[in-house]
């Protein structure tokens, strides 16, 4: 089927092949699928489920394309653009950015390398404290393994030519659900009862990604965050990241982060999170950035 709903314009400063090069870093991803040049995944409708796809058409544009599954309407339609710009990032200008990085020396090569990479967001504040919840210290593998067994036990799917399509489930989906069926599916008793909390308070109205975003900065956002029982910094500045956007957020105590520093500068230990801060200070503004090109050294 291949119905074009919509195009985007793209920013110069996007490359498609470096953010499916991200996006394909786990076998275990099953909120969406990619190939060598484009990504399906699914959004549930008012109407049903629906599949889309994004590639590159010709005109620096990206080509939505309604897969199988419910028609949008144009409501629908704007709701989905706003979305796919907010999850690839495509409205920030990364020109400043990448003025600071090609004079320095740990981020230089890997801009040279992975330029056109945008933060891959999670715009959904509840699956983005989820994902952040169930990345607490466990590796990345562990961490993936987690959100396939939540999202398959709770979320809903789409079969489409021998493919299952899954949606994060969404907050309210939790409200009769007990911790022991959380622990069962080998989440910790302490981010079960996270997570449950999380989805209580954002099933209620009681938190919400627009009343975060509306605070006086990304400081008040991630102080309203860490009043909630199991979210610490590195959680909360990891959505400040990923979800509110911001450019600027730094999680320094990110063991992924101070493992990079440590191989690339060559120290004989991890850094502390103060040698970060010191560390940052030319990236100021672009912390959350640095560190996502960081990570890229990773794997």
């Amino acid at each position: 089927m291949n119905d074009l709903l919509f195009e985007l314009p793209l920013p110069a400063d996007f490359n498609m092949a470096a953010c499916l090069e991200y996006m394909n870093r786990s076998p275990l991803e099953c909120l969406f699928r990619t190939d060598e040049s484009g990504i399906t995944r699914m959004f549930k409708l008012a109407g049903g489920p629906l599949l889309i796809r994004l590639s590159v058409a010709e005109g620096n544009k990206l080509r939505v394309t309604r897969q199988h599954g419910a028609t949008p309407g144009i409501l629908e339609q704007e709701g989905l653009a706003r979305y796919i710009v907010e999850w690839l990032d495509l409205d920030r200008d990364l020109a400043p950015f990448y003025r600071l990085a090609e004079a320095d020396p740990l981020l230089q090569p890997l801009v040279n390398q992975h330029r056109g990479l945008r933060i891959v967001g999670i715009p959904d504040l509840f699956e983005a404290l989820c994902w952040a919840i169930l990345g607490q210290q466990v590796n990345l593998a562990f961490a993936y393994r987690l959100k396939q067994r939540l999202t398959e036990e709770y979320g809903e799917s789409l079969e489409w030519e021998g493919q299952t399509y899954y949606e994060f489930p969404g907050p309210e989906v939790f409200a009769e659900v007990q911790i022991e069926e959380l622990c069962a599916l080998q989440l910790t008793r302490s981010k079960a009862q996270t997570i449950l909390t999380v989805a209580s308070l954002i099933a209620s109205g009681e938190l919400s990604r627009e009343e975060l975003l509306a605070l006086p900065s990304p400081e008040a956002a991630e102080q309203r965050l860490l009043q909630i029982r199991g979210i610490g910094p590195w959680t909360s500045q990891y959505v400040r990241m990923r979800c509110l956007r911001d450019a600027s957020s730094f999680p320094t105590g990110d063991v992924g982060l101070q493992n990079v520093v440590k191989f690339l500068t060559g120290m004989d230990r991890k850094p502390t999170p103060a040698e970060l801060l010191t560390l940052a200070r030319p990236w100021l503004g672009w912390e959350a950035y640095a560190t996502f090109y960081l990570w890229r050294a990773l794997y």
